[in-house]
């Protein structure tokens, strides 16, 4: 397969860059951000250009379930490649390059469902990349909410280890999640509004269930930035809140395609 290499060479990318980030944070010493970039720029447009080979497809965009997993996950790498310009997000790499090495030899060599082809119409292409950067952006305040869950912990037990010595503040982690969700929360109501727009029926029988617990994610996300805004809710709730709402839209998204492309095979 001709994207074989690419898929293969950004793998052993994010893993040395794995290996070279918990080095580092074993020995209590800050990453090198010049290295770490020198590292993770390659793997990721490695990963774009074997995404780009598997699903541009003649006439259709090409789409299943490993290919989604794969997209998402170099979208939320970009994402957070991106912040780093302006916010002390570093850490949550150390998470994100297994997951992108991961995904990407998934995307490569695992069995393939049912392949979902869409028709590149504007406004459906507009929805899928509202989506991606949604759940993106919404995938990026779940890992920050582990992150601020085993800060919190460590520090309630002040047994803090050298990954907790390389944090920034408690304070400045929560403001961190909230400005994520807020983003997520955005581009999700705007998905939902251009699906609304652009798909026929958002509640056919193959849409019903990924609509309504989307709808739900989207509902528990406002209601957690209520919260945050009118009752200051802050630690343990909001991480629980921010941990359901993103297994509510992942459910949405990949146990409905999990459904139809390995069991249904529609």
């Amino acid at each position: 397969m001709p994207y074989l290499l690419p898929s293969v060479i950004a793998a052993a990318f994010y893993i040395s860059a794995t290996v070279y980030q918990s080095r580092r944070f074993a020995r209590r010493l800050v990453p090198d951000l010049r290295l770490l970039l020198l590292l993770a720029l390659p793997a990721l447009a490695l990963h774009a250009l074997a995404l780009a080979m598997q699903l541009l497809a003649p006439a259709a965009f090409s789409l299943n379930f490993f290919h989604a997993a794969s997209l998402i996950t170099a979208a939320v790498i970009a994402l957070i490649l991106l912040s780093l310009i302006r916010l002390p997000v570093e850490n949550l790499l150390l998470l994100l390059f297994p997951l992108g090495a991961l995904t990407v030899l998934l995307a490569q060599f695992a069995p393939l469902g049912t392949q979902a082809e869409i028709a590149p119409a504007p406004g459906m292409v507009s929805h899928i990349l509202l989506s991606i950067l949604a759940y993106g952006l919404l995938t990026i305040a779940m890992l920050q909410s582990l992150l601020l869950l085993f800060q919190d912990h460590q520090l309630k037990h002040k047994h803090p280890s050298g990954l907790i010595q390389n944090f920034p503040p408690l304070q400045t982690m929560e403001s961190l999640l909230f400005g994520f969700l807020w983003a997520g929360w955005l581009l999700l109501s705007l998905s939902l509004l251009s699906g609304w727009l652009f798909l026929e029926d958002l509640f056919a029988q193959h849409l019903a269930h990924k609509t309504l617990l989307s709808c739900l994610a989207w509902v528990l996300f406002a209601v957690l930035l209520w919260g945050r805004h009118q009752r200051g809710w802050r630690g343990f709730r909001a991480i629980r809140w921010t941990l359901s709402g993103f297994c509510l839209l992942m459910l949405a998204y990949f146990g409905s395609k999990l459904v139809r492309e390995f069991i249904l095979h529609v």
